[in-house]
């Protein structure tokens, strides 16, 4: 089945259903403010695309970029649709779309300790499968640590740092705390 990636259009249905996925996939501490996505999204500070197949929605991708980089900083599939290749489809037709972009993510760190443990093997072991190579880069936002994983290459510091800087803005970027840690 052929994965297409369109722009999301503010108002849409499929936009209706990002906002409920957004809230339903992502536990708020890990959630920014879903205004805040909408008005970097306006302002080109990020692409926000819903994932189609044979025409349905099916998810989305929010990717912050600079230069050659792209975060996928929030991904999801429908509920309804995982476990059917659907999201390795999708993470084929975003590297289409950023040909030649190293492109990266952050997914929670592997804590034996933590209560979702298992999901964070899942989740790891998926975007393995994927393609996606582990980055041996760890960086905590907030009080969460994640463990970076991307193809093309790897992302420094200072380039993660930049991204998310140019996305958060000048006064925003300063409230959030983000640090690469060693691995």
């Amino acid at each position: 089945m052929q994965t297409e990636l369109k722009r999301l259009q503010r108002g849409s249905a499929d936009f209706a259903r990002t906002r409920q996925l957004y809230r339903a996939a992502f536990p708020s501490n890990e959630r920014a403010p879903f205004f805040m996505l909408v008005r970097r999204a306006q302002r080109a500070r990020a692409d926000w695309w819903g994932i189609y197949e044979g025409g349905e929605w099916i998810g989305f991708f929010y990717v912050v970029t600079d230069a050659r980089l792209a975060y996928i900083f929030y991904f999801a599939i429908d509920e309804q649709k995982r476990g059917r290749g659907c999201g390795t489809r999708a993470l084929g037709a975003l590297r289409a779309q950023y040909e030649g972009s190293r492109i990266f993510l952050a997914t929670e760190a592997l804590d034996p300790a933590a209560q979702n443990y298992a999901e964070r093997v899942r989740r790891k072991q998926f975007y393995l499968r994927s393609g996606m190579e582990d980055l041996h880069t760890r960086a905590q936002e907030g009080d969460v640590v994640y463990e970076l994983l991307g193809t093309g290459g790897s992302v420094s510091g200072r380039e993660y740092s930049r991204l998310i800087r140019k996305w958060a803005g000048p006064v925003l970027s300063r409230m959030i705390v983000m640090k690469i840690l060693p691995d």
